[in-house]
Formats: structure tokens, C-alpha cells, sequence
């Protein structure tokens, strides 16, 4: 039997790989003949990085960037092989855990520091980028990054303007001139699922302005000066547009990588599937497993198992999913049966602990895959009619 076990992470508590490892360890005590593949998933946000790094053999490096509040902070990127192929985590460097709750300010927190790693990138020779977009703490167009990619925001003075959505208030002209050279040379996909545009009552400043800082009138002025921004762009770019599924994400960074950098917004599942050649074991499995911490109605809406699931079923694969809980309405016709892992009610605390959700899982998995087997079993048996006497 060929399992492949495709398990996306349990926030904050089991890495995608260490979850697909436990699944690994229950299905080997009920049967260690079992040809076992496991492979890493995301969805774009936490752990996309290290999913393309160990899905397509790359190597971590290390940087010093500037972070979401201007000050130097530690982060890195994946480099994949010889196709120049830089991934990253715009989190790293701009995420919202890195400002403390008492600190948090759209009006301050820039993107700087995703410019700086991938002038980092192309100065060790990528074209290639995969950049996931999900838990940033800023809300300043991208502008930021941009900046520090060569591009000019500049204000009546034709001085930079500063860090932080407050620089789009003084905003006054846009250059491309002294840009990276190399940027017209480098394909950018960016993992993506959220749909809002860049402005209006579903933007970027309105839906997640309050959770990085923002009140309300924060946000609707940072909203005016983004509308602001956008006509600005246009004037140069005419194809920039603000009302594109996508641009409002990460603060406007999607609208960003669209508009200034030709980049493409792809679901982040979609992105990590076709990188890392999850197709291709899908395509020879007898059983596929995959899961995540908390199977809910999103899944049901296209969350990074449901993206295992369809492809499997390109090939009629039976797909099994495990998850830290199960709410009633997450499965889907691709997902044949979906388990939640608890042993016994406990908090949610304890639930969490990687030592207890690693044996939640392994149990799960052991007793799912024997139940699958048994199936298997019964019903590749030749049908006679004493078979079906009670």
C-alpha cells in the first residue's frame, strides 16, 4: 500500500511536517509494510516558507532586515536549486507578531524590509519568487517594500515619503526610474487567499486596520489617502487597479506586487501543490491523508486540505482528513471521512501541546487506516450471495 500523508500545520503547535510525521508513525504500527510518502502543505501564511524548502530540497539563508517598526530585526528566506527560485514569508520581516500589542500603529509599521530581502535575493542570482502574504502588521500599499526596491513615493518636496501608512498621506508623485534593473528580469507568484480590494468598506484599511492598531477614523483616513495612492498609480500604470480581487491584501501589498511588479495573486495551496510535485504521489497513492488543527466551514470554502482532497480526486484517490476538532458542515464529497484526533475532552491548552497532539494524531491515524484497510479487504472479495445473509 502507497499512503501519502499531506498534513497542514496545527497553528501554534505542530509544524505541517511534524503533523504528517505523527500520522506517519500510526500507520506504521498497524502496518509497518506500508509504503509511506509525507509531504509538506500550506496555504500561503505561516509555514508556506518551510513547506517550499523541504518540498523542493532548498537551502534556508539568513538576513538583517528592517522590521515592521523601522528597527533591524532577524529573518530569512529559502533558496531553491538551480531554477533561481528565492521563497519567503512577508511575516518574517512585516508580521503583525513581531509589534507588540501596545505598539501597534498602521500609521508606523512599514514594508521596507520585504524590499530588502529581495534585493538580497536578486543580488545572489533569483528571479524566481514565491513570497507568501498572509499576518502582515502593515497597511502602507506596499509603498514601503517598494522603496526599497529603488521606486521612488515622494512628496510636494520630492523627498521619500515616510514609513507607514503616514506616507501615503503626503504622497504626491510616483518614479520608477532608479528601480532594480534586474526586477523586469524576475517573475513574482504571491500566495494569496484573501479577495478584498485595495479600498472602500471591504479594503485593506477597513477590514484588518482595526486588528494592526487602527480605530475608525484611522481607517477611514488611511483609506482616502490609499484611494489616493491607487488614482496616483494609475496615472503611470494603467493597468493598476483598486478595485481587484486581491489588492487589499497584507496592507495593500498584493495591490503592490500587481500593479509595480508584475506579480501574480494565487491561492497559496494551489502555489505549494504545484511547486513541490504533490501531484505526482497523489497520482500513485492507494490512500491519501491529509488534515489541519480546526476543520470549520473555511475548509469547506477551499483551506489547503480541501486543495489535497480535489486534486487526489483527479485520480479517484480515497482521501482521509484528521483534525484537531471537527465542526459538523466541514466535509466536502472530495473528503470521503474526517475524524477530529481527541482522545478524551480536555482544554484547549492541553490539547495543544505538540507531545499530546502528536499522539492524538498517531492514535487516530492507526485506527483510521485499519478501519480503511478493513474496508479494502471486505470489499476486494468476490460477491456471493452468502455474503449479504444476515
Amino acid at each position: 500500500m502507497k499512503i501519502v500523508i499531506v498534513m497542514d500545520s496545527l497553528k501554534g503547535c505542530l509544524t505541517s511536517m511534524e503533523a504528517g510525521k505523527a500520522v506517519a508513525e500510526g500507520i506504521r504500527r498497524a502496518d509497518p509494510e506500508a509504503d509511506i510518502k509525507v509531504m509538506p502543505l500550506a496555504d500561503g501564511g505561516e509555514g508556506t516558507a518551510d513547506s517550499l524548502i523541504m518540498g523542493m530540497g532548498g537551502k534556508e539563508r539568513k538576513v538583517r532586515a528592517t522590521g515592521p517598526l523601522g528597527a533591524m530585526v532577524d529573518c530569512g528566506y529559502g533558496m531553491i536549486g538551480e531554477n533561481r527560485t528565492a521563497v519567503m514569508e512577508m511575516a518574517c520581516v512585516a508580521g503583525l507578531p513581531l509589534v507588540p500589542p501596545e505598539k501597534r500603529n498602521p500609521m508606523d509599521t512599514t514594508t521596507y524590509g520585504v524590499g530588502e530581502i529581495i534585493k538580497d535575493a536578486i543580488g545572489k542570482g533569483c528571479r524566481n519568487f514565491i513570497i507568501g502574504i498572509g499576518g502582515s502588521a502593515t497597511n502602507d500599499g506596499g509603498i514601503g517594500m517598494l522603496q526599497a526596491l529603488g521606486f521612488g513615493f515622494l512628496d510636494k518636496d520630492g523627498r521619500q515619503t515616510a514609513f507607514g501608512a503616514k506616507g501615503l498621506a503626503d504622497l504626491a508623485c510616483i518614479t520608477d526610474t532608479d528601480a532594480m534593473k534586474e526586477l523586469k528580469e524576475c517573475r513574482f507568484r504571491i500566495a494569496c487567499d484573501v479577495s478584498n480590494p485595495l479600498c472602500g468598506p471591504d479594503g485593506c484599511s477597513a477590514v484588518y486596520g482595526p486588528q494592526k492598531g487602527a480605530d475608525a477614523s484611522m481607517a477611514a483616513w488611511m483609506d482616502r489617502w490609499m484611494e489616493r495612492y491607487a488614482l496616483l498609480a494609475k496615472e503611470k500604470y494603467a493597468e493598476a487597479d483598486m478595485w481587484k480581487e486581491g489588492t487589499g491584501a497584507a496592507g495593500g501589498l498584493g495591490f503592490a506586487f500587481l500593479t509595480f511588479l508584475n506579480g501574480t495573486l494565487e491561492p497559496g495551496v494551489n502555489i505549494i501543490l504545484d511547486e513541490t510535485g504533490i501531484e505526482r504521489h497523489l497520482k500513485e497513492a492507494d490512500l491519501v491523508i491529509t488534515g489541519e488543527g480546526r476543520m470549520d466551514k473555511q475548509t469547506a470554502m477551499g483551506k489547503a486540505p480541501l486543495g489535497v482532497a480535489r486534486l487526489a480526486k483527479k485520480y479517484r484517490k480515497t482521501v482521509i482528513a484528521l483534525a484537531g476538532s471537527a465542526e459538523e458542515g466541514c466535509g466536502q464529497e472530495e473528503i470521503d471521512a474526517y475524524f477530529s484526533i481527541l482522545q478524551q475532552p480536555a482544554a484547549l491548552e492541553e490539547a495543544m501541546e505538540p507531545q499530546t497532539a502528536e499522539k492524538n494524531l498517531s492514535v487516530t491515524a492507526e485506527q483510521a487506516y485499519r478501519l480503511w484497510k478493513a474496508g479494502t479487504r471486505y470489499f476486494s472479495k468476490p460477491c456471493t450471495q452468502s455474503a449479504f445473509k444476515k
